[in-house]
């Protein structure tokens, strides 16, 4: 087959919650579409970065951590995950290389058998171990799957990521390009602002907030001086929460909305008025009409 013939496809990153898929995602595609935490169960929706070069255009879904459900919200991020498995061309399951082999990747290994896309064995954080460990992680995950290729990488660094790149477009079959060469993302504005205001909560309330929080989008208008005022509700579970996320004399929420009007600057290229409120929604996660609510809709997956 000539090299010159334009390649393109779909390639899910799945893995256990935290094994560093968003950082991976916002390395190669060059901007931050996929909010960071160092906190599990941080993806809720299949965000889809899209990588395009002269031969090829990758369109990367990254997909909530595939685990056991503990409630409403988990049974339908566990829909979404395991759905994008028979839609892709491709499957990345990421492992964190100082976690090692845990029940989790045993779960994820189990739903695989059920598909037959090809998988990729990506080891993430191999700068984090000395290279003589890389070998019996290897042999502990071969004799569990047949992948197609396993590839060892630094999502962090940058290390092998090219070579991974190389590998995917090897693997995709010809096609057309599906997005504009400029475009990086599927996803509205509206909601990749309101992950922005989200990691910003989850970052500065480090570990007082589990992640029982949303961020809805009240309102978004551009006026007549270019700058763009947007008003959003951040989503708590308890008074508590409330509480923290606000801060004494609204210290806290003062602070996360700087951060997140930065991003969001950067995001848009326009100046940013944002103005936040916090609500207490008891319980949501595990209420249907809240999830829809907050945008987590089963009928769209």
């Amino acid at each position: 087959m000539s090299n010159n013939k334009f390649k393109s496809g779909f390639v899910s990153i799945i893995g256990r919650p935290n094994v560093g898929k968003s950082t991976f995602l916002n390395r190669v595609i060059g901007q931050k579409i996929a909010i960071m935490s160092d906190k599990p169960q941080t993806t809720r929706n299949k965000i889809q970065g899209v990588y395009t070069e002269e031969s090829a255009q990758i369109i990367f879904i990254d997909t909530p951590g595939i685990h056991k459900p503990k409630h409403k919200l988990g049974d339908f991020m566990m829909k979404v995950a395991q759905n994008t498995l028979k839609e892709v061309d491709l499957v990345l399951f990421m492992i964190n290389a100082v976690e090692g082999l845990g029940r989790g990747d045993e779960f994820i290994i189990e739903r695989l058998k059920d598909t037959n896309t090809p998988v990729f064995l990506v080891i993430n954080k191999i700068d984090e171990i000395h290279p003589d460990e890389l070998l019996s992680i290897i042999t502990t995950y071969k004799d569990l799957y047949p992948f197609a290729e396993i590839v060892p990488i630094s999502a962090l660094q940058g290390n092998n990521v090219e070579r991974l790149l190389d590998q995917i477009k090897q693997r995709l079959p010809e096609g057309p390009q599906y997005y504009p060469a400029d475009q990086v993302t599927d996803h509205p504005e509206r909601f990749i602002i309101t992950e922005l205001i989200r990691e910003k909560v989850l970052h500065l309330t480090r570990e007082e907030i589990p992640h029982s929080i949303a961020v809805v989008m009240d309102s978004m208008q551009r006026r007549d001086n270019g700058a763009v005022y947007v008003g959003a509700t951040i989503i708590v579970e308890r008074d508590s929460q409330k509480g923290i996320v606000i801060g004494k004399q609204g210290k806290m929420l003062k602070e996360v909305g700087q951060k997140a009007r930065t991003d969001i600057e950067a995001l848009l290229g326009s100046k940013v008025f944002l103005e936040l409120w916090v609500k207490v929604q008891k319980d949501w996660r595990n209420r249907a009409s809240h999830l829809r609510d907050f945008g987590f809709r089963e009928d769209e997956y």
